[in-house]
């Protein structure tokens, strides 16, 4: 198996270094491909013929499990969903069908909205904070540091997903999960 540092996603790297920037603090971490183990992204329910969700579950998913202490009785866990380009496999399903005048698969029609799969994630983890989706990794860091200073989250899961445009390229996803810097107290409002 190969080490994860020879394959890990360059946009793990790119989120890390943005949540520093902003002063936040990185509790856990995950990118697909991981390992060359790392092939074909398992199928999630109710999502049909594109990775973009299930591959932002997976490596959630994993960033979740990574946490080194199972969260406190109510920690508001936000999510931002980073995405330059969103689900652009449902999207051309979507354009293809009206361009043809075909009724369009309510499935692709529901997916074709980036933080769709958020709903999920939120029931599956019981997270309760709220969601963002933006298009640059610097925004997502951002409003993660915004949810927090302003006491909208006590910690925000950032993941951040890429679809392969280009032949021979893999579709890509990193998450993290942020908190304050450790020194601040936060003073949440009741």
């Amino acid at each position: 198996m190969t080490p994860p540092a020879s394959v890990a996603s360059p946009a793990l790297a790119a989120l890390r270094a943005a949540a520093a920037a902003v002063g936040l603090t990185v509790s856990s971490s995950a990118s697909w491909p991981e390992t060359d183990a790392d092939g074909e992204v398992t199928a999630l329910a109710g999502f049909i013929e594109s990775n973009f969700s299930p591959l932002l579950a997976e490596v959630a998913g994993r960033a979740l499990r990574g946490r080194d202490r199972p969260p406190a009785p109510g920690t508001v866990t936000a999510i931002v969903i980073v995405t330059a380009l969103g689900d652009i496999t449902s999207a051309a399903r979507v354009a293809a069908a009206v361009d043809a005048g075909a009724r369009v698969p309510p499935l692709h029609f529901f997916q074709s909205v980036p933080n769709a799969v958020a709903g999920y994630l939120a029931a599956r983890w019981h997270l309760t904070g709220p969601v963002v989706c933006v298009s640059g990794t610097s925004a997502g860091l951002d409003v993660a540091a915004l949810l927090i200073e302003d006491a909208d989250a006590d910690e925000v899961l950032v993941v951040r997903v890429d679809l392969a445009v280009t032949d021979g390229d893999r579709d890509r996803a990193a998450a993290i999960l942020v908190t304050g810097p450790a020194d601040r107290e936060r003073h949440r409002i009741a």
